[in-house]
């Protein structure tokens, strides 16, 4: 890849524009000599969430804390799924791959951010960059289909009762598993070459807390129009169509929840789905608006922002909307806790 270079060779040769020439060799020395690629031809630098003040030493601590937390109680829906016969149901098989996905995401992106807090240094290769862009594409991409997929199981589970071991098969249940990683897989393949094919000559500096495809684009010097069109296109795919199908089987399950006589039960089913659709919204919305929205009306400042809810904040939240609210997860807990031995004395 060449990252400081004259982009059109034919100029040279053409001795009406010869001056292009001249231009460019200017802009390639002054690009050469700039701050941001001192480090290496091919590192890149992330300029971060935070900066390396002492007033970051809070957001700092809450990031370690979250990550930590994370990994945990995801790691320990997995476990405790696996482990507890009364959570082999569709739903617990589809939930533990979110989880797996949710702790495989937000390692992807916070281990780099800490070890670059704590060393002072930026820099990220461009091999590191590469696999950030490819595991985030395959994760995001991967989870819009699965939670399309819960959502269709709490369809069923409640507005067809009798049918459900029919329609939620096991077999059904692996497909969806296996379609949304080997989907996300194969769009993150695509989009990770593009990317990385295109020449980087502008400024090495991301101005984000990791590689992510929205601020590479801007990075680049040649014409990408055609390449966002591409990305408007899986978009469409793995947000809005997913987010729609989400939307319109939430509506079903209320409208069946509102027929149900006993005052309770409404109460009760209206309060999971409300958290549910709070934490899709919080995971569909800002992606939908970080990949949808024009390029006239993107900061970057907006697009960290923005990114903290769908590779920080819904990895968190997931294990506590979806699963340690219910009486059969919290059961399991407590039977794991009854076998530590430190727990019967």
């Amino acid at each position: 890849f060449s990252f400081c270079y004259i982009s059109s060779w034919e100029q040279f040769w053409d001795s009406s524009t010869f001056h292009l020439y001249i231009l460019s060799l200017d802009k390639t020395q002054k690009c050469s000599m700039s701050p941001e690629n001192q480090t290496s031809s091919r590192d890149f630098i992330l300029l971060g969430l935070f900066s390396s003040s002492r007033t970051s030493l809070v957001f700092f601590s809450s990031l370690c804390i979250l990550f930590i937390l994370t990994v945990t109680e995801n790691a320990l829906l997995i476990l405790l799924i696996h482990g507890d016969s009364r959570l082999h149901s569709p739903m617990y098989f589809l939930l533990s791959h979110l989880s797996f996905m949710d702790i495989l995401h937000i390692s992807n992106i916070v281990p780099k951010m800490i070890a670059n807090f704590l060393s002072g240094s930026r820099t990220i290769s461009f091999t590191g960059c590469g696999f950030q862009i490819f595991i985030s594409i395959v994760l995001l991409g991967g989870e819009c289909l699965l939670l399309a997929a819960m959502s269709y199981d709490r369809y069923v589970a409640i507005c067809y009762p009798l049918r459900y071991a029919a329609l939620m098969s096991d077999r059904l249940c692996v497909l969806m598993a296996a379609g949304a990683w080997l989907v996300g897989t194969l769009n993150s393949v695509i989009h990770t070459a593009y990317v990385l094919h295109f020449p980087f000559c502008h400024s090495r500096a991301i101005v984000h807390f990791f590689c992510e495809v929205p601020a590479m684009l801007k990075l680049s010097c040649v014409d990408i129009s055609h390449y966002e069109q591409g990305v408007d296109v899986s978009a469409v795919i793995f947000l809005l169509i997913p987010f729609s199908l989400i939307s319109v089987s939430y509506v079903r399950i209320l409208h069946t929840v509102l027929q149900i006589k006993s005052s309770e039960a409404q109460k009760k089913s209206f309060s999971t789905c409300s958290f549910h659709m709070a934490v899709v919204v919080m995971f569909y919305g800002p992606s939908i608006f970080t990949y949808m929205r024009p390029k006239s009306y993107r900061t970057p400042g907006q697009d960290k922002f923005l990114a903290t809810f769908y590779t920080i904040l819904t990895p968190t939240l997931n294990p506590v909307i979806y699963s340690f609210r219910n009486k059969d997860v919290l059961q399991a807990v407590s039977n794991i806790i009854k076998h530590i031995p430190m727990a019967n004395k």
